[in-house]
């Protein structure tokens, strides 16, 4: 019988999403993964090295697909965080999984993946800043930072809206 290495690891990486999101680092099973993909969880060793790798690996797939399906557009932060909104709305797994990483791994430990996106954004901020495009009542971190924790409402606040988180942003940039 001929294994595809790539079917196993995607069947994992997709049962890992709900169990991660679920149980975060610590508390999920690899059996469970496992038995979910209908694995064997010695798969998960192979592909991955560990439990913690294959959460890496998920985690960064997952930040790499927010990041192509959600790009920065610094001409509209309020169209950029209601889209972000909308897709935590449409994939809480994300912030659950980035949240799952903070605690377990300490809130200055930030995914690589994760880290080389937000520079790249913050770039973007600031080149728009400097064409007087934004405002630059906040540095470009600061102003980034503010968009995005205002499109993770959706995480945190029942009654948040994409309307609301637009509207706030662009108050938040008004001269």
């Amino acid at each position: 019988m001929v294994r595809d290495k790539e079917a196993t690891k995607g069947k994992l990486l997709e049962a890992g999403l709900d169990e991660f999101a679920e149980y975060g680092i610590a508390g999920a099973r690899v059996d469970r993964i496992a038995a979910k993909a209908g694995c064997n969880k010695a798969m998960i060793y192979a592909y991955f090295g560990s439990k913690e790798g294959l959460f890496e690996e998920l985690l960064k797939i997952q930040i790499d697909r927010m990041i192509q399906s959600v790009p920065i557009t610094p001409d509209d932060l309020p169209g950029y965080a209601g889209r972000l909104f909308d897709s935590y709305q449409e994939q809480p797994q994300i912030l659950r999984l980035a949240a799952y990483h903070r605690l377990e791994n300490g809130f200055d430990v930030v995914p690589e993946a994760e880290a080389e996106a937000y520079r790249h954004k913050v770039e973007a901020v600031a080149k728009a800043q400097m064409e007087g495009k934004l405002t630059a009542a906040f540095d470009a971190l600061e102003l980034l930072d503010l968009v995005v924790h205002m499109s993770i409402l959706a995480f945190s606040t029942p009654n948040a809206t994409r309307a609301l988180v637009e509207k706030a942003v662009r108050r938040l940039i008004a001269e």
